[in-house]
């Protein structure tokens, strides 16, 4: 290969690699290798690089694909609420059921960390925090009987079990995503496919 040819694809990988700064290095240097090796395998003595180049797309383009699913591939084995939402997002800006995976993760730690809070602070404000009862109205929260024409009605229980059932809606929105995010990002874009996607058009 040629001084030219190899000017181009250095130029090519050291762009990708920019785009590529929010991984990690060791996950950043993995995929300019394995981008590399590809284009290096493709292109012969007799090629045009710049079609290979060219095939492989905008560097910008191919890196997000690929932060996308190192992404997803963090969430299908973190237990990290900030994790799993952010790949529920990325997922959310593939189509409605990301949008809808997203809402669900949402909505479960919300829950879930707004009985754990409520629990300890059931502790410090016995009176103004728990499970509220009255005309139109069944919740749990903090709120003083002022503001509210329903009573609490769980006492010293509410503790043991707003944390029983807070835990139990992380732990069930932590691995249901989990779960989810893993059957979603493998039907739309795991990294493994985009790897033979990208092995399959250069060798075009």
């Amino acid at each position: 290969m040629n001084a030219a040819a190899e000017s181009q694809i250095e130029t090519y990988l050291r762009s990708l690699r920019e785009c590529l700064a929010n991984l990690s290095i060791a996950e950043r240097e993995d995929i300019i290798r394995e981008i590399s090796v590809h284009i290096r395998e493709s292109a012969g003595a007799e090629s045009n690089v710049s079609v290979i180049l060219d095939r492989l797309g905008n560097p910008a383009e191919l890196a997000a694909q690929y932060t996308d699913n190192v992404i997803i591939r963090r969430a299908t084995r973190s237990i990290s609420p900030i994790t799993i939402l952010r790949a529920t997002l990325h997922l959310a800006r593939r189509g409605v059921e990301g949008t809808v995976l997203f809402f669900f993760a949402l909505f479960g730690y919300a829950v879930g960390i707004g009985l754990v809070i409520t629990a300890l602070l059931k502790s410090f404000f016995p009176r103004e925090t728990g499970l509220w009862v009255g005309p139109h109205t069944f919740d749990f929260g903090f709120r003083t009987p002022a503001q509210t024409a329903a009573h609490e009605i769980a006492g010293w229980l509410y503790i043991p079990a707003a944390l029983l059932i807070g835990g139990f809606f992380l732990w069930f929105t932590t691995y249901g995503m989990r779960w989810l995010i893993a059957r979603m990002g493998l039907r739309k874009a795991p990294i493994s496919r985009v790897a033979s996607q990208s092995h399959a058009v250069l060798s075009m």
